[in-house]
C-alpha cells in the first residue's frame, strides 16, 4: 500500500472534477430544457459523457493508487478517453453558443 496522504489527495481531487463536471452537464441540460431541447441538447449529452468518463477514470486511478506498493501509470486508454470526451464537449458547447 503506498504510503502518505498523495493516493487519497488524489482521489479526492478525481472526485471533485467529476462532481463539477457533472454540475456543468445538469447546467447545460436545463439550458437546454429552457430553450426547447435544440442545439444545446448536444453539449448536455456530452458534458454528462464527459462527467461519466471522469468518474469512472477516477475511480480506476483511486483504487490503483491506494491498492498497490507502487501504483500503475495511467494507461494511454484512460487519459485519451477523457481528453477526447472534455474536449468533444468543449467544442460543442463552443460552437453551440456561436450559433
Amino acid at each position: 500500500m503506498t504510503e502518505g496522504l498523495q493516493p487519497e489527495r488524489t482521489g479526492l481531487a478525481w472526485q471533485r472534477t467529476a462532481l463539477a463536471a457533472g454540475a456543468c452537464a445538469l447546467l447545460l441540460l436545463h439550458s437546454a430544457a429552457r430553450e426547447g431541447w435544440g442545439v444545446l441538447t448536444v453539449p448536455a449529452a456530452l458534458a454528462g459523457v464527459s462527467a461519466l468518463v471522469l468518474a469512472v477514470a477516477g475511480t480506476y486511478r483511486d483504487r490503483a493508487l491506494r491498492g498497490s506498493a507502487e501504483p500503475p501509470e495511467a494507461g494511454a486508454g484512460l487519459v485519451a478517453a477523457v481528453a477526447v470526451a472534455v474536449t468533444a464537449t468543449t467544442t460543442a458547447t463552443l460552437v453551440t453558443l456561436m450559433l
